[in-house]
C-alpha cells in the first residue's frame, strides 16, 4: 500500500473512530498532496508523499516553537499531536553516526575536499539519505567534515 493510499485509509479511520485531530491532520496533509499533484499534474511517488510530510513537518515544529514562546499552552498541545502524528508515515530517522558515516561514504563519492563542494555532497546526501534526516542537520554535519 503506498504512503498516499494509507493517509487516506487512515483519515476513513479516524472518522469512524470521531477522532477530529488525526482527521484534520490528515485532511491537511492530503490536501497538500492532492495540490501538488493538481498543480504539476503527476502523481506523487512515496518519496514526494515523504517530501510533502517533511515539510508540514517542518511548518509543524516551527509553528510548535512560535506557541511555546508565546506561552500558548493549548496551541502547544495541538501542534505536538500533529507531529507525533506526521513522524508515524516518516521513516525511521538517522542517528547522528549512521548520518556522520553516510555523509563520509558521500564526500569520497562526489571527491569533496572544501567547502566549496559543498552543494556537490548536499545534492546527492539529500539523493541518498532522503527524508531519513532534516536538511539542517545534514547541512551542520557536511560543514564539520568539510572544515576539518
Amino acid at each position: 500500500m503506498s504512503l498516499k493510499e494509507r493517509i487516506k485509509n487512515d483519515i476513513k479511520e479516524a472518522m469512524r473512530a470521531k477522532d477530529s485531530v488525526t482527521r484534520d491532520t490528515l485532511r491537511n496533509l492530503s490536501a497538500a498532496i492532492k495540490q501538488i499533484e493538481v498543480d504539476e499534474r503527476r502523481e506523487l511517488s512515496d518519496a514526494d508523499v515523504e517530501a510533502v510530510l517533511m515539510k508540514y513537518l517542518k511548518q509543524r515544529e516551527d509553528a510548535l516553537a512560535q506557541f511555546v514562546e508565546a506561552k500558548r499552552d493549548d496551541l502547544v498541545d495541538k501542534e505536538k499531536a500533529e507531529i507525533e502524528l506526521v513522524r508515524r508515515y516518516l521513516p525511521e530517522p538517522m542517528d547522528d553516526t549512521e548520518l556522520e558515516a553516510t555523509l563520509k561514504k558521500i564526500i569520497t563519492d562526489v571527491k569533496a575536499e572544501t567547502m566549496k563542494d559543498m552543494g556537490k555532497v548536499m545534492g546527492k546526501a539529500k539523493a541518498v539519505i532522503g527524508s531519513r534526516a532534516d536538511g539542517g542537520r545534514i547541512s551542520q554535519i557536511v560543514k564539520k567534515l568539510l572544515g576539518s
